[in-house]
């Protein structure tokens, strides 16, 4: 398992929805930090010069764990389900220039509310243009190793595939080897019946793993229970990245700090016990590896 955080570039919106702004400043940051990698939130690929970011990731020893596509929706309003056509071909047009970024840098390119929204629509005609446009983007990652990684998002933000069971329930529909489930903790505490079991039972559609508190901050800031998180994702062999998508509060430093003292000590217990704790027999064992009790 790897540690990443959030960047965006200095002009992002206010409302793009990451720790620190600023790869030249913030890639040392996070490297400093003890992070294995920086998740590269933007609207387009011409955002990132190529070259030098190569320089920075070399120089601080750190890789790109994924692609975030937040500021898609953000600035442009264009989605997946949009129901102009020619707007859904401006869309796939700015992910197919990410997916030939994450062929350099993470391999994978997240879709959260950029998927679109429901409103006054029939569910399965947006359904089924979600489909459509997934498929045909998953097509031409294949060609370059890239996964598509969809993020349920709670029903107060978007109406479209709020719950990981239901991510999942799109996954088998779209039936593509490279499209997969992004959770975030955040969102499956407000919409999924559990958090560490959801994970652990869809672990096979799950590629990369979003961490914040009950309140947004820090992990270890807010109650979600994350020995719990972990118990579940050791259980299950999880060998892939989680992610810090966090409020940069009280300021970007203390709560890249904050997230780093807390995650990192289970991060490293966990890698040290997956092939060994994994493979005892019986959970209470496991369980008190994480502090539990009655798992």
């Amino acid at each position: 398992m790897k540690l990443s955080i959030a960047i965006a570039d200095t002009h992002a919106l206010p409302s793009a929805f990451v720790v620190y702004r600023g790869f030249e400043e913030c890639i040392p940051k996070a490297a400093a930090l003890g992070f294995d990698g920086v998740e590269l939130a933007l609207k387009e690929a011409g955002e990132i010069n190529e070259r030098r970011l190569h320089e920075l990731l070399d120089e601080n020893g750190l890789l790109v764990s994924c692609i975030s596509t937040g500021q898609v929706y953000a600035d442009t309003g264009l989605m997946f389900t949009h129901p102009d056509a020619s707007k859904r071909e401006e869309v796939k047009k700015i992910f197919r220039g990410l997916i030939d970024l994450a062929q350099d840098f993470g391999k994978m390119i997240n879709i959260g509310r950029v998927r679109g929204s429901i409103g006054d629509r029939d569910k399965e005609e947006v359904e089924c243009i979600f489909v459509e446009v997934a498929r045909e983007l998953c097509t031409y990652a294949l060609k370059k190793d890239v996964t598509l990684i969809l993020e349920p998002v709670n029903r107060y933000e978007i109406d479209f595939i709020n719950s990981v069971e239901e991510g999942v329930e799109l996954m088998k529909k779209i039936d593509m080897p490279n499209m997969k489930l992004m959770p975030d903790v955040f969102h499956m505490n407000i919409e999924d019946r559990t958090i560490g079991p959801e994970l652990s039972k869809n672990i096979e559609y799950i590629r990369y793993i979003h961490m914040a508190d009950s309140n947004r901050l820090a992990p270890g800031e807010g109650h979600l229970d994350f020995g719990e998180v972990f118990y579940h994702l050791l259980k299950s062999g999880y060998d892939g990245w989680v992610s810090a998508e966090i409020l940069p509060r009280p300021d970007p430093d203390e709560a890249a700090r904050q997230t780093a003292d807390f995650l990192l000590p289970l991060i490293r217990k966990y890698n040290n016990d997956i092939k060994t704790v994994a493979g005892r027999n019986g959970n209470g064992t496991l369980a008190q590896h994480f502090g539990l009790t009655n798992k």
